[in-house]
């Protein structure tokens, strides 16, 4: 007949059964996994906010470039045959003028809307890709516009250099920089178009 103590010892060794019930590594410390997922999401909208308030910046600055060019160009008048109204090519950069300006302030409007509104005008992938399309549209037109002009310019000053030749050539200044803003803002959009979801 066994002893009970040698039954009890014989129940304490440590055999195949007892490491059966050790949970497995994982299920002792999931927050390592817990907190990586709440990191990598909160790396993913710090970076969405960082690219929303950089697209709104450059359209800022789009907008204020395309307004001084529609200025600068339509006061260009000096008389005679200095006035900008005589000449296709800067009639052209000063539709473009207007154009981008009134393409981005509508476009400023929009996403200082969307930064402090939680209802926004448009569904997110479509403004995402409204965006996209109509920067690209906007800076070629305005890089069509100063190759259009810039010629001209050049031959007018070297022929003569005066106050009209130097307005033309600012206003072609302020829209190749608003080209450049504009390229920078669509970069941008292009990212946000490529992180859409259309499943």
């Amino acid at each position: 007949m066994s002893n009970p103590d040698e039954a009890a010892t014989h129940n304490g060794d440590a055999g195949p059964s007892a490491t059966a019930f050790t949970p497995p590594a994982y299920v002792e410390n999931p927050t390592p996994a817990l907190g990586f997922g709440v990191s990598s999401i909160t790396r993913r909208w710090k970076r969405e906010d960082l690219f929303n308030k950089g697209s709104l910046i450059a359209r800022g600055f789009a907008f204020l470039l395309s307004l001084l060019s529609f200025i600068i160009t339509a006061s260009n008048k000096h008389g005679d045959w200095r006035n900008f109204d005589n000449y296709e090519e800067y009639r052209y950069l000063l539709a473009i003028a207007i154009l981008s300006t009134l393409y981005t302030g509508i476009q400023v409007l929009i996403h200082v809307n969307a930064l402090w509104n939680v209802k926004q005008i448009l569904n997110q992938r479509i403004s995402a890709m409204v965006d996209f399309v109509g920067d690209q549209v906007m800076s070629y037109l305005l890089i069509s516009s100063v190759s259009a002009a810039i010629p001209l310019t050049n031959r007018m000053r070297d022929g003569q250099d005066n106050a009209f030749t130097d307005s033309s050539a600012s206003a072609i200044s302020m829209s190749f920089f608003a080209f450049l803003t504009l390229a920078i803002s669509a970069v941008v959009s292009g990212y946000k178009l490529s992180t859409q979801s259309y499943i």
